[in-house]
């Protein structure tokens, strides 16, 4: 039976609320386990009426099954929060534009890694939907119920305070822009503010304007009128890791903080991949090439940057090196451990995957895209285990915002994510194998 660990870990809870004394030999505390129980309260919220109406008794209450078609009902939530959002960010494209909107939510909410963990008793159906809520009650102004949701998708994953903090930052972004604008207007510059000025003298500029932003009342004042809900759920959150010495609630040993800065470079490839069917093309290579051409030395210092943070801040998590079920112990083994030259060699790849990732958001303003880029990093770089898990709402962030595919496109990338999906369930399924030391059956996973 492939339940994630965590299920037993609230056994009590499920005991007191589910009355499944009855159905459950034992409540066992799993100390390993350092997530809130979202998940499992959630669970009590939908399986108890469910008992209540149909009656239900015996085994079926605590099975497997049914803690499963939890994440199945996320997932259903998923899909419709993702057209929503999709409907909100591209209402200004082409008219003409349903079958596409339609089409992309699909193919989102097939996205191989979230995907996969739909038909298991994890966390990530439940935090990412509440995360994709989060920030439609953002786009829409609600900022009051964008924070109360929040507070729910803490409850799945605590590092969720980070997407949260990107839902407020975007509020901010937007004030930001309006202030920009009008100063540019004033000074009749034609710059857009959704240019990114990867000159020296831009950099100061945005600098310059990002203190006096920051420094003036009115500024702050209007800010603060907007974002305070977030600003709650921020001291509340704050006051969580007094109370409970540390972000982590279980085991702390194995979830240190470190300065993992490759994490962003695994994301950027992470990301490059999955996303090729819609954002890879002739003509954005031939750009990115024409760009190494026009600023061969921002490429080259950029590239020294990446050669140091590889050489210096490179982790390799515990984990990582001793569970084979996962795919990260493959892709680290068969590739990264092939030679100790592998991982500077893999940097162009790192420059053209943040590039392309930088060059697809390019319609979007510049303090949205900091604000996104720092919450990456934010989410990214303090992990010292490399677990695609981590980036299933960074990706799905990212892939939202970028403009809307043709419908070839899409149909490219629904059919690529279908395939990628049939083949993690077929070995997931069919390709088993044990440990030596242990009689349960093993099998593969993301």
């Amino acid at each position: 039976m492939n339940i994630d660990r965590s299920d037993y870990r609230w056994s009590l809870l499920w005991i007191i609320c589910l009355n499944s004394e009855k159905y459950c030999n034992s409540a066992v505390w799993d100390p390993m386990i350092t997530t809130l129980p979202g998940l499992y309260l959630a669970s009590v919220g939908v399986i108890k009426p469910v008992v209540w109406l149909v009656d239900l008794t015996g085994k079926v209450v605590c099975s497997t099954a049914m803690l499963r078609f939890i994440n199945l009902l996320f997932n259903c939530g998923i899909l419709y929060l993702l057209y929503l959002i999709i409907c909100k960010l591209h209402l200004k494209e082409k008219t003409k534009t349903a079958s596409r909107r339609v089409l992309s939510a699909l193919s989102l909410s097939t996205f191989p890694v979230l995907y996969f963990f739909n038909f298991l008793y994890y966390t990530d159906a439940g935090s990412t939907f509440f995360i994709l809520f989060t920030y439609l009650m953002t786009l829409y102004g609600c900022h009051k119920a964008s924070a109360l949701i929040s507070v729910f998708a803490i409850f799945f994953r605590q590092t969720n305070i980070i997407w949260v903090a990107f839902c407020a930052s975007t509020v901010v972004a937007n004030k930001m822009d309006e202030t920009w604008r009008t100063e540019q207007s004033k000074k009749k510059d034609d710059k857009s503010p959704c240019q990114i000025p990867f000159s020296v003298s831009g950099v100061k500029r945005v600098m310059r304007f990002l203190l006096e932003f920051l420094t003036t009342a009115n500024h702050v004042k209007a800010v603060m009128l907007v974002a305070w809900p977030y600003i709650l759920v921020a001291v509340g959150f704050i006051a969580f890791i007094v109370l409970n010495d540390g972000i982590v609630v279980g085991d702390r040993s194995s979830h240190e903080a470190c300065l993992n800065f490759p994490q962003l470079f695994y994301f950027f490839s992470f990301a490059l991949f999955f996303s090729s069917p819609t954002s890879l093309c002739y003509h954005r290579a031939l750009r990115f090439i024409q760009n190494l051409k026009k600023q061969p030395l921002l490429y080259l210092l950029i590239t020294g940057l990446c050669l140091l943070l590889v050489w210096k801040f490179t982790f390799v998590h515990k984990y990582l090196l001793a569970d084979n079920r996962h795919y990260p112990f493959y892709v680290w083994k068969r590739i990264f451990q092939k030679h100790e030259v592998v991982r500077f060699a893999l940097i162009p790849a790192y420059v053209f995957a943040a590039w392309n990732f930088m060059d697809t958001l390019k319609s979007r303003s510049l303090f949205w895209s900091l604000a996104l880029l720092v919450c990456l990093l934010a989410a990214t770089v303090p992990q010292k285990l490399l677990e695609f898990r981590y980036f299933i709402v960074p990706y799905l962030l990212y892939r939202l915002h970028m403009p809307l595919p043709s419908l070839t496109r899409l149909v490219l990338e629904f059919l690529f994510y279908t395939a990628v999906n049939a083949a993690t369930l077929y070995i997931f399924i069919n390709k088993t194998f044990q440990w030596p030391n242990s009689p349960a059956v093993q099998r593969f996973m993301w």
